[in-house]
C-alpha cells in the first residue's frame, strides 16, 4: 500500500461536484431567501450552531417538509436535556417519506445470501404499508402503543416500521441474531402490544431456527395481544392470537390511501437501545419531528443524496444505521437492503450487489474494510463500481490503511466519508461534507447544527489534542426521554454528569485547526462491536450465571488503527480451572442469550477484579492500561478497594 500519514490529502472535490452538491444548493437558497451569505463551510457551520433556531426552522422550507399545523416558535429555551422544539407543529415522519414517492424509480432493492431478489416500486411499497397499518388498527393499535419486530433487514421490516409510524404508534426492533435474554431485556421495558417476528433466518450459509426464542418472548411479554409471523423456510409456527403476515395483509380492506396520524414534534417515533455498565439497556425515545429534520439534513446535506441515487448501508435492525437507512428515503434516493453475512459466500458479495444495482453510495464499517484488506480482495478488478460516487464508513474508527484500500480498490473519484455518531442521537454528527477535501485518517468535520467539540477534563475546548466528544447546544434529534424515565434522572446521568448542561457522548475525539476530526474510540466502557453498542451489565448477567464464575471483567479494546478485541477476565471458584469446555460453555451462552457479535475473542483467568472504594468494577482504567496508558495515570490505587488487583493487568499489558 502507498505509505500515507494522517492528514495527507486524498481527494479534492471538483468544481462540478461542488456546484451540483446539495450543500451548494442550500447556500444559494439561503442567499436568495434569507439574505445570508457564507464564504465557506466553516462559516455555515458556525451560523448553524450559533443560530440554531434559524437553522433548524429553515429546513422545513428548504426541504419542503409536510406538516398540518405550524409551530409557535422553533425552540422554547436552549436547555439540555428537555429542549422543547417546534411546539404546536403537527406532522408525521412516514408521511414525509411517502412525499418522495415517484413512479420512475423504485423505493428499494432487496438482496440476501441467495443474491438479488428484486425491487419494490413506490406504488407497491405504499400499498403494503397501507395494508400493514390496517392490520395493526384492526389489532387495536393506537397512538402511543408499541409494536416490536424480531426481524432481519428485509422489506417487511421497513413496511412494519412505517405502518406503525403512520398510526402514531411506536416502533422498536431487534435483529434475530439477538438471544432471548437480550431481546427481553429491551422489550419487557416497553410492554409491546404487537410482535412481528420471523421464525428463522440465514447467516453465513447457516440456517437458524428461532421458534423456541419466540416462545420465550411471548411467555414474558404478557401485553402482546397479536403476533404477525413471517415464516422462514420450513419453520412454521401455530400460535393463539397469531396470523401469518402475508395472509393478514391480503385479507384486509385498507382505505384508498395511507391515513397519516398528525402528531406533535416530540411524539415518540421509535425506541432504540444503548446499554451501560449497570442495569437494563437504556430505552431511548426519539420523536417524529427530530428524526424528520435530522435524517433529511444528514442524508441530503452530508451524504449528498439526490433523487435517483441508490443508497446502501450494511446494517441489521438492531443498529441505528438501519433507521438511518430508512431516513435516507427522505432524499428521494432508492435504498438497497442486504440480509445476511457480508462475507458469504465470499468477500465479493456486497461488491457484486453494488454492480448489479447501480449502487451510488456504499455504506460499510471499518471492520468490513479491515476484513477486505486481510482477505486481499480487489473488487474493482472484478466488478464495475464506477457508479459509486461515495463510500461511508462508521461503527468504529477507520484506519489510514482503510482509507487507502478504498481508493485503490473501489474507485479513485469517490468521496470517502468516515462518519461518527451514535444510537443516542440516531445520526452521524461528525462526518461527510461533499464540498470539502478529504484527508487520510480524518473525518471531514462536524455536521451542520451539531455544536461538537473536544473538551479537556476542565470542560474547556481543545484543538489538536484528544478530548471528550461533547455537544454544547441542543439538537432536535436528541432523545425526548428514556422510556419510563419521567423525571429524566437516568437521562441526565447518562450524558450530563461530567459536564452539566452539555452532552458528553463517550468518545475520544481530536479536532485540527481546519476542522477535521479523528475519533480514537470509546472513552467509557461501552462495548462497540460492528456498530452495535452493548453495555457490560448485560454480559455480566450471563457470564456470572455460571456457578463456577464468581466474578468477571470484560474489556473492549477498540482503538484507532487496531482491530477491535474483546477480552473476558474471569474469577473462578476455588479448585476450578478454566478448561476449554468451560470456555465453550461461556461463549455458547453469550452467543445464544446476547448475540454472536459479543462473544469474547479471549477468556483469561484472574484472581480478582479491580474495584473502586464504592464497589464499581474498574472497566475504564483497566481498558486504558491495556491500551498502553501508564498505570499510575490510569488508576488511583488510593481510591481502590483492592489495589493489588491492578498488578496482573499491568503485567498482562506489558506482555502484550
Amino acid at each position: 500500500m502507498t505509505p500515507l500519514r494522517e492528514g495527507d490529502l486524498l481527494w479534492t472535490p471538483s468544481a462540478a461536484v461542488i456546484e451540483h452538491s446539495n450543500l451548494r444548493r442550500y447556500l444559494h437558497w439561503l442567499a436568495a431567501e434569507r439574505d445570508l451569505h457564507f464564504a465557506a463551510y466553516a462559516d455555515l457551520w458556525r451560523w448553524s450552531t450559533d443560530r440554531i433556531e434559524d437553522f433548524w426552522a429553515s429546513l422545513f422550507d428548504f426541504f419542503d417538509l409536510r406538516y398540518s399545523e405550524r409551530w409557535s416558535t422553533p425552540l422554547v429555551e436552549r436547555v439540555m436535556p428537555g429542549a422543547n422544539w417546534f411546539p404546536g407543529v403537527r406532522l408525521n415522519y412516514a408521511e414525509n417519506i411517502f412525499a418522495q414517492a415517484a413512479p420512475d424509480r423504485p423505493a428499494l432493492f432487496y438482496a440476501d445470501e441467495g443474491g438479488l431478489r428484486g425491487e419494490v416500486s413506490w406504488a407497491h411499497f405504499a400499498d403494503q404499508v397501507n395494508r400493514a397499518a390496517a392490520v395493526l388498527r384492526e389489532a387495536g393499535v393506537k397512538p402511543g402503543d408499541r409494536v416490536v419486530g424480531y426481524i432481519p433487514n428485509i422489506p417487511e421490516a421497513i413496511i412494519a416500521l412505517l405502518a406503525t409510524a403512520s398510526l402514531g404508534a411506536i416502533w422498536s426492533s431487534c435483529s434475530p441474531d439477538f438471544g432471548s435474554r437480550a431481546v427481553l431485556d429491551r422489550f419487557i421495558q416497553i410492554e409491546p402490544k404487537v410482535l412481528i417476528t420471523v421464525t428463522g433466518y440465514q447467516y453465513g450459509g447457516k440456517v437458524f431456527d428461532r421458534r423456541d426464542v419466540i416462545g420465550e418472548l411471548l411467555a414474558e411479554l404478557p401485553d402482546v395481544t397479536h403476533t404477525l409471523i413471517l415464516p422462514f423456510g420450513e419453520f412454521t409456527l401455530d400460535l393463539p392470537r397469531a396470523e401469518v403476515w402475508a395472509s393478514a395483509l391480503a385479507r384486509v380492506a385498507p382505505p384508498p390511501s395511507i391515513p397519516f396520524e398528525q402528531v406533535a414534534f416530540d411524539h415518540p417515533l421509535w425506541i432504540l437501545y444503548s446499554s451501560g455498565t449497570t442495569g437494563l439497556p437504556k430505552p431511548i425515545v426519539h420523536g417524529h419531528g427530530g428524526m424528520l429534520l435530522e435524517h433529511a439534513k444528514a442524508t441530503i446535506f452530508h451524504n449528498d443524496l439526490k433523487p435517483g441515487d441508490r443508497f446502501f448501508w450494511y446494517t441489521s435492525t438492531g443498529w441505528m444505521m438501519w433507521n438511518y437507512l430508512i431516513g435516507s428515503l427522505l432524499s428521494g434516493a432508492s435504498i438497497i437492503l442486504y440480509n445476511g453475512s457480508p462475507a458469504y459466500p465470499n468477500m465479493d458479495a456486497l461488491f457484486q450487489l453494488a454492480a448489479q444495482t447501480g449502487m451510488t453510495y456504499f455504506g460499510t464499517s471499518a471492520a468490513f474494510v479491515s476484513a477486505c484488506i486481510k482477505a486481499r480482495v480487489r473488487p474493482n478488478q472484478r466488478y464495475d463500481l464506477s457508479r459509486i460516487r461515495a463510500v461511508g464508513s462508521t461503527g468504529s474508527p477507520l484506519s489510514i490503511d482503510g482509507f487507502v484500500w478504498v481508493y485503490e480498490n473501489l474507485n479513485r473519484e469517490l468521496a470517502l466519508e468516515s462518519l461518527s455518531g451514535g444510537t443516542d442521537l440516531c445520526t452521524a454528527f461528525v462526518g461527510g461534507c461533499r464540498i470539502l477535501p478529504i484527508y487520510a485518517g480524518e473525518l471531514q468535520g462536524a455536521s451542520l447544527g451539531a455544536a461538537v467539540h473536544a473538551f479537556d477534563e476542565a470542560g474547556q475546548p481543545v484543538i489538536d489534542e484528544v478530548g471528550e466528544l461533547v455537544i454544547t447546544q441542543p439538537m432536535p434529534c436528541m432523545p425526548i426521554t428514556f422510556w419510563r424515565d419521567d423525571d429524566l434522572s437516568r437521562y441526565r446521568a447518562s450524558y450530563f454528569e461530567m459536564y452539566p448542561g452539555i452532552w458528553r457522548h463517550g468518545d475520544w475525539i481530536k479536532f485540527n485547526a481546519r476542522g477535521g476530526a479523528v475519533i480514537y474510540g470509546r472513552s467509557d466502557s461501552t462495548i462497540n462491536r460492528q456498530g452495535i453498542r452493548m453495555g457490560t451489565a448485560e454480559l455480566y448477567r450471563v457470564i456470572e450465571s455460571f456457578p463456577d464464575v464468581l466474578d468477571s471483567l470484560i474489556i473492549d479494546l477498540e482503538l484507532l488503527g487496531r482491530d477491535s478485541r474483546l477480552l473476558l477476565f474471569v474469577v473462578l471458584r476455588d479448585g476450578v480451572t478454566l478448561t476449554d469446555a468451560l470456555k465453550r460453555a461461556i461463549t455458547a451462552r453469550l452467543r445464544a442469550d446476547i448475540s454472536p457479535r459479543h462473544v469474547p475473542d479471549e477468556i483469561v483467568p484472574i484472581t480478582a477484579v479491580p474495584y473502586t472504594l464504592s464497589g464499581k468494577k474498574m472497566e475504564v482504567p483497566i481498558r486504558k492500561i491495556l491500551l498502553g496508558m501508564d498505570a499510575d495515570a490510569a488508576a488511583k490505587r488510593g481510591a481502590m478497594r483492592n489495589p493489588d488487583a491492578l498488578d496482573f493487568f499491568i503485567t498482562f499489558a506489558q506482555k502484550r
